[in-house]
């Protein structure tokens, strides 16, 4: 018995996926979404979205998510709860394998798994997650504008986050783990001449302090040995994210971070008929509103794909 070959498979949710599930469902792709043990990604563990257009009160992330689903399921999208968890892209038709061991075929695939921010592991952070911890400062810095904030990391992320956060922030405290950044020198720079930036050298976060909300955290100086509290009303880690891109390695091109590798203005990758979006390809900006985009892009290069080669 002959297996199905579906027009277009998309691997993983969130904005990215949804979009593109979207614009493929109505070109009439019927395209399969396979969530990822993360349906709707990184949002589904945001709080407060307000800087997503059409949402003038703002949105709750997972409320957000589920509006998404939705729509993508209106224009006969299906949805399947489940992980991708091994890939053959060898053949005009891709073969992927799910959870279960089923083997699905496509003769397009979409790729949006996302990327997961780096923690420090502490439990503290996962409890005051939403409430004044957060892995964006573009996302969440808006809320607490007038207030001081801390950001730890010593990289390009945590000097652009830092220097961002000092323009709506009194005082911006930044914790690096070393006596130097690892950040480019013009980040540096910045982070060097902004004067409401307190820069904490070999400093190492204990704990993030507070009932309900973010209120202290505490440090300890690797050199001297001296732990101290500092009052904050938010902690923005910054030490970098990790695309998820693993079952991909050795399959599609992605530089030394993992993040995979397009066709510049556009969601090709080196494989004809895989297509890539979202925060799997973007290290740069990692927006929701962007990976829409990016959705977007992949389901309209996904569909030109199939009608050039007259299967839709």
């Amino acid at each position: 018995m002959s297996k199905t070959i579906h027009n277009c498979v998309i691997i993983g949710s969130g904005p990215a996926g949804y979009t593109a599930a979207i614009y493929a469902a109505r070109a009439n792709m019927n395209p399969v979404v396979y969530t990822g043990k993360e349906p709707g990604g990184q949002l589904m563990i945001t709080n407060d979205v307000e800087n997503y257009p059409g949402y003038p009160d703002g949105i709750m992330g997972p409320e957000m998510m589920q509006d998404f689903r939705k729509q993508a399921e209106r224009f006969g999208t299906t949805v399947v709860n489940e992980m991708i968890e091994k890939v053959d892209f060898s053949g005009p038709v891709k073969k992927i394998w799910s959870e279960t061991g089923e083997e699905i075929h496509a003769h397009s695939i979409v790729i949006s798994t996302g990327a997961s921010a780096k923690w420090l592991g502490l439990p503290s952070e996962k409890r005051l997650m939403n409430q004044g911890v957060s892995a964006c400062a573009v996302c969440d810095g808006f809320f607490f504008r007038g207030k001081d904030v801390t950001v730890v990391g010593g990289g390009d992320t945590a000097a652009e986050e830092a220097t961002y956060l000092a323009k709506l922030c009194p005082t911006v405290h930044l914790l690096v783990r070393r006596d130097e950044m690892r950040a480019s020198k013009i980040m540096q720079e910045r982070v060097l001449k902004t004067k409401n930036l307190i820069v904490h050298w070999n400093t190492e976060t204990v704990e993030i302090n507070g009932e309900e909300f973010v209120e202290s955290v505490t440090v300890k100086n690797n050199k001297s040995g001296e732990v101290s509290e500092i009052p904050t009303s938010a902690f923005f880690v910054a030490i970098g994210h990790k695309p998820n891109t693993t079952i991909f390695e050795g399959v599609l091109d992605m530089d030394d971070n993992g993040y995979l590798i397009t066709k510049p203005g556009t969601s090709y990758t080196n494989i004809e008929g895989v297509f890539a979006s979202g925060d799997a390809q973007d290290h740069v900006y990692r927006q929701a509103v962007t990976a829409a985009g990016t959705g977007c892009m992949a389901a309209l290069d996904a569909e030109r794909f199939l009608a050039a080669k007259e299967i839709i």
